[in-house]
């Protein structure tokens, strides 16, 4: 089936008339043509979104949330469809694939909701017969540019927070992802939203991407991926007086203390590390532990890890299905190689051998013992199922651990002591902190976002998505 551009509220041919081939990362098998969109296509989505801003800002907020609610109410219906077809596309379980479509739809309905909340203030003023207020107004067009690991809810992420206070979108999907897309702006073209509100560009991130960065039309860039890509994007859009939000890699530490639950903190390193085939920003990247625990906790992740079932991610007693593509594959075993050189392999390290899945881009899930924070593993996103172990005299030393490195996204403490974990609270560096629970998930009404090299500018998700997607207007207000 062949995909198109949606622009101005139409599903419209690339300039160029060229189409690139989205492929299943399971078996290989053809999904569909997308286009392979020109900076033409960006400029002519660039300008529908131009044109339907003044409309789109003068509806109230309870009209806006209409078509987020229809939008939503449209996903449902279709949410084990879409699940499929994201993990097709993605190579994460179909329990993985429904769950995240039934998160992009919380989502949706969360931010409809934010239409009943306060959008400003009022502030006493020295003169008593002065009022001051602030409200919160929409930027304009802004650009959208996502990533493939979660290819629904990521899209609504923005998207939502975007339409809901008044600003119109052009959206730039990943490449390998772009039929999940597909279903999100269906979503809300079946629920009516005017046209130039929603625009989608399919095509290549230097392209399209790079376009959007530069246009002067585009007030604003949300970005998540790569931290090379997206720091580029930073240079590039702050030069251009835009508004920047990136949301990038992580390096994320599971601290497990003597105290602690060893079968809970086994069960958190796996799922954290391995589930979505460790292709996620907050994925347990390190698993830091107390040395008097060390090695019962290192025999039952083994264990534990050899029990898995790796494979088709369609069949429901899957736990981890494959690498999103060859590419993503290389790059995940090249790290590995390197692994083998500077820590221990404890687990796994190689393609799975299973002759029906030698189309797919599987790896075993892996384990590392390493004795230096220094080595590559330890210290680069790996963005694959790679875990490495590193052993700690104390809390303190673990906690020191953790915090050597250029990430802050998430970390996680394992333990019952509730005066230690408040510690942690306090001097972990990172974003978002767990106590005994995995370092990933997000909730849509809370903040979603890091510290250090991890994020950049205004946090995603809950009620600080409104400090990003708006601008402050300070009113004052005499009595004549």
């Amino acid at each position: 089936m062949r995909y198109l551009n949606y622009i101005n509220g139409e599903w419209v041919e690339p300039f160029s008339g060229s189409y690139n081939t989205n492929s299943s990362p399971i078996d290989g098998r053809e999904l569909g043509e997308f286009p392979a969109s020109s900076v033409e296509d960006a400029q002519r989505a660039i300008a529908s979104a131009k044109g339907a801003f003044s409309l789109w800002k003068s509806l109230s907020y309870k009209q806006r949330a209409s078509y987020l609610l229809a939008a939503a109410a449209i996903l449902k219906d279709k949410v084990e469809e879409i699940g499929y077809d994201l993990t097709l596309e993605e190579g994460k379980t179909i329990a993985e694939g429904i769950g995240e479509t039934q998160r992009a739809i919380s989502i949706l309905e969360f931010f409809a909701g934010e239409s009943a909340q306060s959008i400003g203030s009022v502030i006493p003023s020295s003169n008593e017969k002065t009022l001051i207020y602030t409200k919160r107004i929409p930027l304009g067009p802004v650009g959208l540019i996502t990533s493939w690991n979660f290819p629904i809810a990521i899209p609504v992420w923005k998207l939502a927070p975007a339409l809901i206070y008044g600003n119109t979108v052009v959206m730039k999907s990943a490449d390998l992802t772009p039929k999940s897309v597909y279903h999100v702006i269906s979503a809300f073209h079946e629920a009516g939203i005017p046209p130039g509100v929603i625009n989608c560009v399919f095509g290549s991130g230097r392209v399209i991407g790079t376009e959007l960065v530069k246009n002067p039309d585009i007030k604003a860039i949300s970005f998540t991926g790569s931290n090379k890509v997206g720091n580029g994007i930073k240079e590039l859009a702050i030069s251009t007086g835009k508004k920047v939000q990136l949301e990038m890699g992580g390096k994320n530490p599971l601290i497990v203390l003597a105290d602690a639950n060893i079968d809970k903190a086994v069960d958190l390193a796996i799922k954290g590390a391995f589930l979505s085939t460790g292709q996620k920003c907050t994925a347990t990247s390190r698993v830091i532990i107390e040395e008097k625990i060390y090695d019962e906790f290192r025999t039952r992740l083994i264990e534990q890890t050899m029990s898995l079932k790796v494979g088709n991610p369609l069949e429901k007693d899957t736990f981890m299905g494959p690498c999103v593509s060859h590419s993503q594959q290389e790059t995940v075993l090249s790290l590995i190689k390197a692994g083998k050189q500077e820590g221990l392999l404890l687990y796994g390290g190689e393609t799975l051998q299973n002759p029906n899945l030698q189309q797919g881009f599987y790896i075993q899930p892996t384990i590392f013992e390493i004795d230096s924070q220094e080595a590559r593993i330890a210290r680069e996103e790996i963005f694959g199922p790679v875990i490495v172990l590193l052993k700690a005299k104390d809390y303190h030393e673990a906690i020191r651990f953790a915090n050597d490195t250029e990430f802050g996204l998430s970390a996680s403490l394992c333990t019952n002591n509730l005066s230690l974990a408040q510690e942690f609270i306090d001097e972990i560096e990172v974003g978002m902190v767990h106590v005994n629970s995995e370092t990933t998930g997000a909730e849509p009404q809370v903040p979603f976002g890091g510290v250090k090299n991890s994020s950049y500018g205004p946090r995603e998700q809950g009620k600080t998505a409104i400090e990003f997607y708006t601008q402050v207007k300070t009113i004052y207000v005499d009595q004549l």
